[in-house]
């Protein structure tokens, strides 16, 4: 069975179906700079709407990139905490879009964060 909401995806082809914090942030440490630079997070659509990805950047850290096109969104950010990343990251996948997900359903999850 696959993703119920989102799927995200290491560069070294890990795997993680609806990822948690917890889950986003062991994929985000395992990344590196030769293997394993990146992780995108997106809806299992065959044109998903939006997507967010972090990488590792070669002076260190991590660039964080958020799209929405349903909501004209586009932000690419820095940081070096995993901690931050696996939370916001978390916190704006929540207020996304999700086919079959009542406006009920996004609302509450929206106050609930």
């Amino acid at each position: 069975m696959g993703a119920q909401y989102y799927g995200a995806d290491s560069e070294n082809g890990d795997h993680i179906d609806d990822p948690s914090e917890d889950a986003l942030f062991m994929m985000i440490s395992d990344l590196n700079n030769s293997d394993n630079t990146f992780v995108v997070i997106q809806p299992d659509d065959d044109d998903p709407i939006w997507f967010a990805s972090a990488a590792v950047l070669d002076e260190g850290g991590y660039e964080i990139v958020r799209r929405d096109v349903s909501r004209n969104e586009h932000g690419v950010t820095a940081t070096t905490s995993i901690n931050d990343i696996a939370r916001d990251l978390t916190i704006w996948m929540a207020a996304r879009d999700f086919p079959g997900r009542s406006a009920r359903q996004r609302s509450e999850s929206e106050h609930s964060v």
